[in-house]
C-alpha cells in the first residue's frame, strides 16, 4: 500500500509541482490548498487531468489547527509548503507571516505529534541565512533574518526542530535556495525579466543586481523534497537543496536577455529595492550534506544547467495564457 502524503501549499509554485511528482511515483496525495472564494485550487487547476482525477484536494488554512488536524488525521507524511513568502510585502505586512508561518507550522507538528504522524517534512530558505558569512553555505552557517519574512522563517525552523528535540516528532527541515521555474509567482526575479523582455520592453526596471543568487530548477527542488521522503536518515536534520553555484542578478538577467536573442538596458528601480540591511548580498549553497544524506544531486548543475531551466522556464512565460495565469493567481490569493 502506497504511502498517503497531505501536502499544504499544494496549490502554490513549488507544491503544484510536487504533487505531481508523488502521484506520478505512485503515492496517494491529500493535497491541502488555501480557500478562496474564486473556488480554485491554484495551480492545480492547470495540471495534467490524469493527475487532478488522482489527488484529494482539502480547502482551508493552515493557520486553523483544527481544519489542518482534521486533514491530517488518514495520511502517513505531511509535507509541509504553505507560507507567504513575498519579500516586500512582509515590510508591510509582518504579523501575517508571523500568523501564517510561524503559527501554521506549529500547527503542523503539534498535529503530527499528535496524531503520530511517520514523517514531516518541513519548508524552510535560504533567505533564513542572511548575507552568506562564508561560502559555500553550509547548514552550521548562523541564521540571520534581515527581513520580516526571513525572520518568520528562522521561527518556523525553530519551532518545528522544537518538536523533534522534545516530542521525537519526525521532521525533517529543508531549506531550497532560490527556486525557479514554470509556474512561479510573475513577482519573481525571473519571471520579472522574462515578462519584461516577452513584452517588448527595451528598458528592464529591477532592483538591486550586485547580489549573488543560488537558482534550482523546480525539477531539482521537488526532487529534493521526494529524496527526504525516500529517506530514513533525514530526522532531526536541516537539509540545504542547492545547485553549488551562484549568479549575480545582473548575470543572470543579461543571461536570459541573449537566450531570448534581445539587447535590452537595465535600468535601477529605486521601488524594487530592499531597504539598506536588509538585502541578502550572497547566497551560495553547499549542496555536500544532501548528497551525503539524501543521494542527492541537482540534474540542472552550473552555468550550464542553469541556461538549461532558464531555457525552459522561458518557453512556459512566454505563451500568453501562462502569463495571465500567473498573475490571475497571485491576485487571488492576496
Amino acid at each position: 500500500m502506497s504511502q498517503k502524503v497531505l501536502v499544504t501549499g499544494a496549490d502554490g509554485f513549488i507544491g503544484s509541482h510536487l504533487v505531481e511528482k508523488l502521484v506520478r511515483e505512485g503515492y496517494s496525495v491529500k493535497a491541502f490548498v488555501y480557500y478562496n472564494s474564486f473556488n480554485s485550487w491554484g495551480w492545480l487547476d492547470d495540471i495534467d487531468k490524469e493527475v487532478q482525477d488522482q489527488i484529494e484536494v482539502v480547502t482551508g488554512d493552515v493557520r486553523d489547527y483544527h481544519c489542518l488536524k482534521h486533514a491530517a488525521q488518514t495520511c502517513d507524511v505531511i509535507m509541509h509548503l504553505a507560507a507567504l513568502i513575498a519579500i516586500p510585502y512582509s515590510y508591510y505586512s509582518p504579523q501575517s507571516y508571523i500568523d501564517t508561518n510561524v503559527t501554521g507550522t506549529l500547527n503542523v507538528v503539534q498535529a503530527a505529534q499528535e496524531l503520530e504522524i511517520e514523517k514531516v517534512i518541513t519548508t524552510s530558505t535560504s533567505e533564513v541565512y542572511g548575507t552568506a558569512q562564508f561560502v559555500p553555505i553550509t547548514e552550521e552557517h548562523p541564521l540571520v533574518g534581515q527581513s520580516p519574512y526571513s525572520a518568520s522563517k528562522i521561527a518556523a525552523d525553530q519551532i518545528a526542530y522544537s518538536y523533534y528535540c522534545s516530542f521525537k516528532t519526525p521532521v525533517t527541515i529543508v531549506r531550497p535556495f532560490n527556486t525557479y521555474g514554470p509556474r512561479q509567482s510573475a513577482r519573481a526575479v525571473i519571471p520579472t525579466i522574462i515578462t519584461q523582455i516577452a513584452n517588448g520592453y527595451e528598458k528592464i526596471e529591477l532592483g538591486a543586481l550586485t547580489p549573488t543568487r543560488d537558482f534550482n530548477f523546480v525539477e531539482d527542488t521537488v526532487d529534493g523534497f521526494i529524496s527526504v521522503l525516500k529517506s530514513d536518515k533525514g530526522a532531526g536534520e536541516v537539509i540545504n537543496i542547492g545547485s553549488n553555484y551562484e549568479v549575480s542578478i545582473g548575470d543572470t538577467a543579461e543571461t536570459i536577455a541573449r537566450l531570448m536573442q534581445k539587447d535590452v538596458n537595465i535600468i535601477l528601480d529605486p521601488k524594487r529595492m530592499r531597504p539598506k540591511n536588509s538585502e541578502v548580498e550572497r547566497l551560495y549553497s553547499s549542496n555536500s550534506k544532501a548528497k551525503e544524506v539524501l543521494n542527492w544531486s541537482p540534474r540542472y548543475p552550473g552555468r550550464e544547467g542553469l541556461e538549461k531551466g532558464l531555457k525552459k522556464t522561458i518557453d512556459w512565460f512566454v505563451q500568453k495564457e501562462n502569463l495571465i495565469e500567473s498573475i490571475n493567481i497571485v491576485a487571488s490569493l492576496l
